[in-house]
Parts: structure tokens; C-alpha cells; sequence
């Protein structure tokens, strides 16, 4: 084996960076037993993808693993859900200084960080899903997340003083994909009280990024494990269905088309008895009046384990610029109730420029609905990619809010894709 490392003890080795077991923390607000650190999770993926270390130094070379990586699924191991679940502390109960960290100016938890944290966790969780004797204490595949499928929040404010367990495991694969389902607790009363649901999707590609990897097979055992696989295979249905129903591939279904006239009608001056003069309803604002964007230039500092700006830092920055256009629009402080659909379509490369804008698509009562898109641009060229989609739901205590009215047929579109989106959202509230 390369590097004169024996199987056994490479084994040993890669469960050790999966598992983190040789860095523990004393949870000292419980009774649980020691767990890894968040940050302590982020160093050992490092060494398990052999990420640098320092941006100045050479990137180790990948070639040399293409060959050990195994594309024939019949000769990978067969996991249970069992074998991939982990848990890892956030000791903001303990740590001062990472509290810091955390604590936003209305002295709670930031919301964005939590989403920075999900997605590194998710990333650990599939590595451990993928865990291979054959493999080395380098894995051969690069894992990354593909889409966001869903968060839900269970309490909307988070205590900055507390500890927060994470915890999650795989609970459904395809051949080069697999979904990661969390849960986030924080240490409250002398008891866990959840906080967070998600579910990421990720995909395995190969050492040199040119095409996907093949993922080790899940085998469900017991009742329980076969209804999240079961769960997790309607899930992936549901994607595939979404995307044949896209407002991009079809019209908007008839009652859509209803609302979209509807809507229109109420902006007409019928003592004009013209189509052309709009009119703005009363307690409403224009769609076109609810953009907010920003820039952000793409440093080495965020990056990810494979040298690209690392998809949680975006998640967050598109939350922070989603929830100040709320804040903006509502005139109150909103709070984040559920988060879904966040598209990683493209790599965004560091020393870009990336673009991020946020607008108001959608409003009910109290609730809205925030759509980010995140382009990079070619300075040189003036050519725009885009790299990501966002969606979040938000509320607001301070009861209604004024409607927001889309007035070109683009904004209609955005319209209703934001109101599927919530709709989405107020079904699964419903069912819990």
C-alpha cells in the first residue's frame, strides 16, 4: 500500500479522521458524553481529503488517487444508517470566545453561522457513510453539497449561552448521490430541546473533479430505518417532479394563471379603460421596489476543502442579505422559519466577484417569502454565471404585511414560484 502504511492501520487511521476520536471535549453542561468540537470536525476533514493547509502552499497532487477509487458499486460495502450517525458540540455554553463568534447584535445565535456549521456536518456525515478499509487515510472522492432540500425551524430564537448538539446520519443513496438528515439540540433546562430540522443532499465526485464518484450502498435495517429510506426515496421523487414542473419548463398551472389576472386587475385604473396605466394597490408595495443587493469580493479565507469558496460561508451571506431586505420590507425584526431549495449549480471560484441579490417574491399575513441569486461576473468580459439559488421563509410578530404586487409577467413568474415555495413551507408546518 502507498506510503507504507499497512490496511489495518490505514483503516484505523481514516476511521480515527472520521470519527474524530482523538479530540474530545468535556460537555460540562451535561451529563452526555464527550463530544467533538465543530471545529475540531472542520480540521479533520481536512486531513481526510488531504486539503491545504496554508492557501500560499501547493495543492497535493490528486492523480494519484484516481486509481484506488472503486467505480464498481457491487464491490463497495454496504452501510446501514447506524454506521454514518455522529454527533459533534457547539460549547457556546462554555467557550467565550466562539460565543463571540455567534452572538448577533440582538444578543441570539446567528442564524447563517448554524447553516456554515449544517453544511460541514453534512459533508462529515457522508465522508463516514463512505468510509472504506480499501481507500487510506486520504479518501479518493470529493464530497460536496448539490442542494439545501429543506430546514425547518422548531424554536425560532437560540439561546447564545448554550450549548448545540448536532447530530445526523445517512438515511438515503442513489449511485453518486446520498441524502444527510440533521437534527440540531440545544442544551436548555437540563434537557435537549430540538431546534432545527435539515436535510442536504450531496454528491461524490472524483479526485480530480471531472466526473462523479460512486457511493457505498445502504441497506435499511428495521422498521425505522426503512421508512426514512423510504421517506428519502419520495424526497428524491418530489425533487425530480419539481424540476419537470419549473416555471421555466411549463406555464403556470390555471389557478396560477387566475391569481397572476387577478393580480393584475387590482393594479388597473378601471377609469383609465386602459391596460397601460397601473396603479398600486393600497398596503402594497411593487416587487421591482423590494431589491436589495451586494457584492462580495471571494477571498482564500472562505474557502472549502477543495480550494473553492466554501457553500456554507454563501449560505450565509445569502440568509444575512435575505433577512435585512425583510427587516427593510417589514419594518420590525423578522425571524427565519424555514429554508429550502438552495441550488449549488456552480463552484464559485476564489477571487471572484459574486453578485448577490435578494428580492421580495411573496407575502401572506405576517409571513414572506425572500428569493437570493448569486451570480459571479467576469470583470473583464461582463459575463454573469450563476452559482446558486435561495430560498427563505420569514415572519414577522408585528402582525400583517403589506402585499407585495409583481408588475411585468417576469415578476409574476417570481410571484408564484415564491408562493409554491411557502406553500411548500405552510404544508409541512401543518403535517407536523
Amino acid at each position: 500500500m502507498a506510503m507504507g502504511v499497512s490496511m489495518r492501520a490505514a483503516s484505523r487511521k481514516l476511521f480515527d479522521v472520521i470519527g474524530v476520536r482523538c479530540y474530545h471535549v468535556r460537555n460540562v453542561t451535561t451529563s452526555q458524553p464527550t463530544l467533538p468540537t465543530m471545529r475540531q470536525v472542520r480540521e479533520k476533514l481536512k486531513d481526510l481529503v488531504g486539503a491545504q493547509k496554508n492557501w500560499s502552499e501547493q495543492e497535493t497532487a490528486k492523480s494519484n488517487l484516481t486509481d484506488i477509487l472503486i467505480r464498481d458499486k457491487s464491490k463497495l460495502p454496504i452501510r446501514c444508517m447506524n454506521d454514518s450517525y455522529q454527533e459533534a458540540i457547539l460549547p457556546l455554553g462554555q467557550d467565550y470566545r466562539l460565543r463571540e463568534k455567534y452572538l448577533t447584535f440582538m444578543k441570539g445565535v446567528r442564524f447563517g453561522r448554524i447553516l456554515e456549521d449544517l453544511d460541514t456536518f453534512a459533508v462529515l456525515t457522508s465522508y463516514k457513510h463512505n468510509n472504506n478499509p480499501a481507500y487510506g487515510p486520504v479518501s479518493p472522492m470529493y464530497i460536496v453539497t448539490a442542494l439545501v432540500d429543506r430546514i425547518d425551524m422548531h424554536h425560532q430564537e437560540i439561546a447564545p449561552d448554550c450549548d448545540i448538539k448536532f447530530s445526523g446520519k445517512t438515511t438515503w443513496v442513489g449511485t453518486t448521490s446520498l441524502e444527510v438528515t440533521m437534527h440540531v439540540e440545544q442544551f436548555r433546562e437540563n434537557n435537549w430541546k430540538r431546534l432545527i430540522d435539515a436535510r442536504f443532499v450531496m454528491v461524490a465526485k472524483d479526485p480530480l473533479k471531472l466526473g462523479k464518484a460512486v457511493v457505498n450502498p445502504l441497506m435499511p435495517k428495521g422498521p425505522e430505518e426503512e421508512e426514512l429510506f423510504n421517506k428519502g426515496t419520495a424526497n428524491q421523487q418530489l425533487r425530480k417532479h419539481q424540476r419537470n414542473q419549473s416555471l421555466l419548463k411549463t406555464p403556470p398551472n390555471e389557478q396560477e394563471r387566475t391569481i397572476i389576472h387577478d393580480t393584475f386587475l387590482s393594479t388597473i385604473d378601471e377609469r383609465s379603460a386602459t391596460f397601460k396605466l397601473r396603479v398600486k394597490p393600497d398596503n402594497a408595495v411593487w416587487m421591482e421596489d423590494t431589491l436589495l443587493k451586494n457584492i462580495i469580493i471571494c477571498h482564500p479565507e472562505e474557502r472549502n476543502l477543495y480550494g473553492k469558496i466554501f457553500g456554507g460561508f454563501l449560505m450565509r451571506k445569502a440568509f444575512e442579505l435575505a433577512w435585512a431586505n425583510a427587516w427593510v420590507y417589514c419594518k420590525s425584526k423578522p425571524v427565519v422559519t424555514a429554508v429550502d431549495d438552495i441550488l449549488f449549480k456552480e463552484p464559485v471560484d476564489i477571487g471572484s466577484l459574486l453578485y448577490l441579490s435578494s428580492q421580495v417574491v411573496y407575502t401572506e399575513g405576517p409571513n414572506l417569502q425572500v428569493k437570493v441569486h448569486a451570480e459571479v461576473v467576469d470583470p473583464t468580459t461582463g459575463e454573469h454565471k450563476t452559482t446558486n439559488m435561495f430560498h427563505f421563509t420569514l415572519t414577522t410578530k408585528k402582525g400583517d404585511i403589506s402585499r407585495v404586487i409583481p408588475k411585468s409577467y417576469a415578476e409574476s413568474m417570481l410571484f408564484i414560484d415564491g408562493k409554491r415555495h411557502y406553500d411548500e413551507q405552510k404544508a409541512v408546518v401543518t403535517t407536523k
